[in-house]
């Protein structure tokens, strides 16, 4: 099977009501299914409809109707559904949505911030036409955060005052197009008492960084997500790489997709590692191997500065 660390991305367009369309990215998913028997989860959440046993994995399924504001699928309708599975947050989960329409090709410059008309608008990341239909696109992490909470050992770090104080002085910068996930990266940091600035998205994250350098502050290290309109982040790590006043930066690509899938085509890119959302311990230890990073970059100008006085 072709990695899908070298596939484009595309968009799978769902069908949740009659007339609503709703998208997301074919790398967070694992395949399509009709709907079949599924068994009941006593104590699930109320958008659990049950689980099904899918190539030997007991897998959870989530009405998406549901999930996301709207009306449940009626039981008796279910036999015309299909589940999509996705591999997301390192958990694998069926969403039953009412038709599958497409996967399309996706010029992911081309999607634009939800409106402020869209009732909906906190679950979403964008909004895009195809073929003169509006379609938006889901934020994943938004919805299965409501379903499957994360706990609290994952969501605040837990790090000592001597590695604290090596990353303190560090410019960070984060960047997500999903609301929730800055909250989380946000949260994280606050709890230990790091600064660091925040994007919603890649192009404006660039034109941050290029902002700092000429100020004399580059970024030390860039926690991006992968998934993003207008600028992606292994374009925004490219982007980086290619600049020299930006180049020495620390990037960490954090992705709600598998970091196995993930991790070759992060480094092609330019990236020093890609992790799997959303793991605090983890990500903060990754910004303590790029204070590191740093720290050896700065002794190495300082032994050339040296010898070039001699």
């Amino acid at each position: 099977m072709k990695s899908k660390a070298n596939q484009s991305q595309g968009m799978l367009i769902f069908r949740i009501t009659q007339t609503q369309m709703f998208a997301i990215g074919t790398l967070k998913v694992r395949e399509i299914v009709p709907f079949c028997t599924l068994t009941a989860l006593p104590g699930s959440h109320p958008t659990v409809v049950g689980t099904a046993n899918l190539r030997g994995v007991t897998t959870p399924v989530i009405d998406m109707s549901l999930a996301i504001g709207y009306k449940p699928i009626p039981v008796e309708e279910r036999k015309r559904c299909y589940i999509i599975v996705t591999d997301c947050q390192r958990k694998v989960v069926g969403f039953l949505v009412r038709g599958i329409e497409k996967i399309s090709e996706c010029d992911w410059k081309a999607i634009s911030p939800p409106p402020d008309t869209l009732s909906t608008k906190a679950l979403l990341t964008g909004v895009m036409k195809v073929d003169n239909q509006l379609v938006q696109l889901l934020d994943v992490e938004f919805v299965m955060a409501n379903i499957f909470p994360l706990p609290n050992d994952k969501l605040h770090p837990i790090i000592a005052d001597i590695d604290r104080e090596k990353i303190k002085p560090m410019n960070i910068l984060l960047v997500d197009d999903s609301k929730l996930a800055r909250r989380q990266l946000s949260d994280a940091l606050d709890s230990i008492n790091i600064p660091y600035s925040v994007s919603n998205n890649g192009i404006d994250a660039l034109q941050l960084m290029k902002d700092h350098a000429q100020k004399g502050r580059p970024v030390d290290i860039l926690v991006s997500d992968i998934e993003m309109p207008g600028l992606d982040g292994y374009e925004l790590t490219s982007e980086v790489r290619r600049n020299s006043g930006l180049s020495e930066t620390y990037v960490i690509l954090h992705t709600s997709l598998s970091s196995e899938i993930s991790v070759d085509r992060a480094k092609q890119a330019g990236a020093h590692e890609a992790l799997t959302k959303f793991d605090a311990n983890e990500l903060v230890q990754a910004m303590l191997r790029g204070s590191h990073e740093k720290e050896l970059i700065e002794l190495e100008k300082e032994k050339k500065k040296e010898a070039q006085n001699q």
